[in-house]
């Protein structure tokens, strides 16, 4: 039951992380106009985005081009591009498998391991969609804060660090901790599966743990015991004389006796 809750919890903070990702990604607010100095216009604004440049006068109106070539774009821009759109993707392919394994969910049927793996999968790929929103966020915040401090540079060229930087920054971080909670959910699940014993509940089973095995004496020679051979008992002939053994002691002949005379 727990880990059903920490797993909805990890579903809602990742969906949060994903839409933070794609507002950074179509804001044009990266880089922003720097009002220092003797740049003192303040009625016009210039914003630099990933997609299109755009100017902002006394707050009413906005007027955005979008970029001719890709070729003409610095560096760190085209690999934002790249990198915010390889986020995106993992993002959403990680949320889509993540409901697959869901406990709540019932398209994998009797067969917990599976599900446990595939959220393990999922969290994995948030995780990586994580680091290519933080990577590009950071390369331009870095890019931006060496030029406002280069001094060869006069103050209509420095910017400032955008809003879109800001919320890229806190959707890479909720996109870490849903990918987290898929993983280490699931990996502890797995460690503990395997102590695991099921047992009716009708049933007074207590297990014990298993008792090494003693090893075997070897067998000893045994001395053999002759037992003593009963004696055969005589058995009695017949004669033509009387017989003067008798089974008692009496003075006359037994009839026995008299017959075997005969």
């Amino acid at each position: 039951m727990a880990n059903s809750a920490l797993e909805i919890v990890g579903l809602l903070v990742t969906i949060i992380g994903l839409i933070g990702a794609a507002a950074s990604t179509g804001m044009p607010m990266w880089r922003v106009t720097a009002f220092i100095g003797e740049n003192i216009i303040v009625f016009e604004t210039r914003y630099e985005g990933l997609w299109m440049n755009c100017f902002r006068q006394a707050d009413i109106r906005m007027q955005c081009k979008v970029y001719d070539s890709l070729l003409a774009l610095p560096p760190d821009l085209q690999a934002a591009r790249g990198l915010m759109c390889c986020a995106l993707a993992l993002g959403g392919l990680g949320l889509l498998i993540s409901l697959v394994g869901l406990q709540c969910t019932s398209c994998i049927e009797n067969n917990d391991r599976a599900k446990r793996f595939v959220l393990i999968i999922a969290g994995v790929m948030i995780i990586m969609a994580c680091i290519c929103v933080i990577i590009p966020v950071s390369w331009t915040g870095h890019v931006i804060i060496r030029d406002f401090y280069n001094p060869l540079l006069i103050d209509a060229q420095r910017r400032e660090l955008g809003e879109a930087l800001y919320i890229g920054w806190v959707a890479s971080a909720f996109l870490f901790f849903g990918g987290c909670m898929f993983v280490c959910c699931n990996l502890q699940s797995e460690e503990k599966g395997s102590e695991r014993y099921m047992y009716s509940t009708a049933s007074d089973y207590i297990p014990y743990p298993p008792q090494p095995l003693q090893p075997m004496q070897p067998l000893q020679p045994q001395q053999l015991v002759l037992l003593p051979q009963p004696q055969p008992r005589p058995q009695p002939m017949l004669s033509r004389h009387p017989s003067t053994n008798y089974s008692y002691h009496s003075r006359y002949p037994s009839v026995r006796s008299g017959v075997a005379y005969l």
